[in-house]
């Protein structure tokens, strides 16, 4: 079997165990990862093969960011705002950034009746996996990384490469995600396309 075919078989079987239990609540999946791993297209394949009869509700981090340094407040604020709350009284609720504006926008409620998937950097930190019933780390190779990153967000990115990186290499050392993580996937072979996320160039 390839390593590709194991990585999918193994995060199949896991998605199916946590499916497989009715009398459980919701489950919440975590999706982190270096950026350009392909976070953003497997949480759409996860939605798209999801094993339940009901549909997962999906958050992205690239929505929580208050900009290009906003990794670590994001990350505070998954924790504080939707997961904390969603496990402790089964609501929650996040707020969107409006990149274009450069402000926060408008606050989503999630009920915790669907299953939650929350793809993003910044996700997988000690209190956040600990709120969560799966937690995923992506890994796949530097060069190929750095191209989907940047076929996805173009300029955007190349201009705020430096700084995010080391925002990243920050929250790695400080949080240790990997090591949070259930479930340890090199997704280098996978097919996953690169899907544009609109921010602004400045």
């Amino acid at each position: 079997m390839s390593s590709a075919a194991d990585a999918h078989a193994r995060l199949t079987a896991a998605l199916g165990r946590l499916a497989a239990d009715p009398g459980r609540p919701a489950p919440v999946v975590l999706i982190d990862g270096p950026s350009g791993a392909g976070k953003s297209s497997l949480a759409d394949r996860i939605v798209a093969e999801w094993p339940g009869d009901v549909a997962p509700v999906l958050v992205r981090m690239d929505d929580l960011y208050p900009g290009w340094g906003g990794l670590a407040a994001a990350a505070g604020a998954l924790g504080a705002e939707l997961l904390g709350p969603l496990r402790r009284t089964g609501r929650g609720r996040w707020r969107r950034w409006d990149w274009a504006a450069d402000r926060p926008a408008e606050w989503h409620e999630v009920d915790g009746v669907r299953p939650l998937i929350v793809e993003g950097c910044g996700t997988l930190t000690a209190g956040n996996a600990a709120d969560a019933d799966l937690c995923i780390w992506l890994d796949a190779d530097d060069t190929l990384r750095k191209e989907r990153a940047l076929a996805r967000d173009g300029l955007a990115f190349e201009t705020h490469w430096d700084e995010w990186q080391h925002d990243f290499e920050a929250y790695l050392e400080r949080e240790q995600p990997r090591h949070n993580a259930d479930l340890i996937l090199d997704v280098t072979e996978w097919p996953l396309p690169v899907q544009a996320v609109p921010r602004p160039e400045d």
